[in-house]
């Protein structure tokens, strides 16, 4: 694996998004654990539960989300706010196997071309600026045949929904998510084949399974 050191990386990373979420780590938990994550624990739990082999779980945040991972797993996490990634690693004490923190942009990943053999996500790339340059990146690091698995909130097809979400998007990507991503067509735009797409909640919420091609 390479690594480049925090200093460096630092420099690379996109400072509004690293900002962003610096300033958002202190009210997180609060805001999203104890409603969100309760909702949808289940379904999370089902996705990664195939964890499996060298596995990349992007946008670690304050580490909420290790609690649906598998025991027993080896996991590099990564994560652009340091701020962050303070909070996710005393959750990585409490965990059953081994993450390791990294604080890269998922844009910018310092590891070496087709070292893993799945990808993670989990509402993610509602909120990463250049989402295909991010997902370019997954698949850049993903073996050939190596799997993306994501649960995302994305855009709508149907109306009004649609609409509502367009409007809220000026406000909400100013401290947080876009609403209206185009997620599963960027994963596609990626180079990804992607193999499934299951709703949880209308077409806005949704788990996405996607390959990266073999040859």
């Amino acid at each position: 694996m390479c690594r480049l050191g925090v200093a460096q990386m630092g420099q690379r990373m996109s400072l509004t998004d690293r900002a962003k979420w610096n300033g958002a780590a202190g009210s997180y938990d609060g805001f999203i654990a104890r409603a969100a994550e309760r909702r949808w624990a289940r379904f999370k739990t089902e996705l990664f539960s195939d964890m499996d082999g060298r596995v990349l779980f992007v946008a670690a945040g304050t580490g909420i989300d290790f609690q649906f991972f598998p025991p027993g797993r080896s996991i590099e996490a990564v994560d652009v706010s340091e701020r962050m990634l303070e909070r996710a690693a005393m959750r990585r004490r409490e965990y059953d196997g081994q993450i390791r923190l990294h604080q890269m942009d998922v844009r910018q990943l310092a590891f070496q071309d087709e070292s893993f053999d799945q990808a993670y996500t989990s509402c993610t790339f509602c909120s990463v600026s250049e989402p295909v340059e991010g997902l370019s990146q997954l698949r850049r690091v993903l073996r050939p045949g190596g799997t993306l698995r994501m649960f995302e909130h994305t855009g709508s097809r149907w109306f009004p929904f649609n609409a509502m979400l367009h409007m809220c998007t000026p406000f909400t990507r100013r401290y947080g998510p876009a609403m209206n991503r185009p997620t599963v067509a960027n994963v596609r735009k990626a180079g990804f084949e992607v193999q499934s797409v299951t709703p949880h909640y209308l077409d806005v919420v949704k788990s996405i399974e996607a390959r990266k091609p073999v040859g």
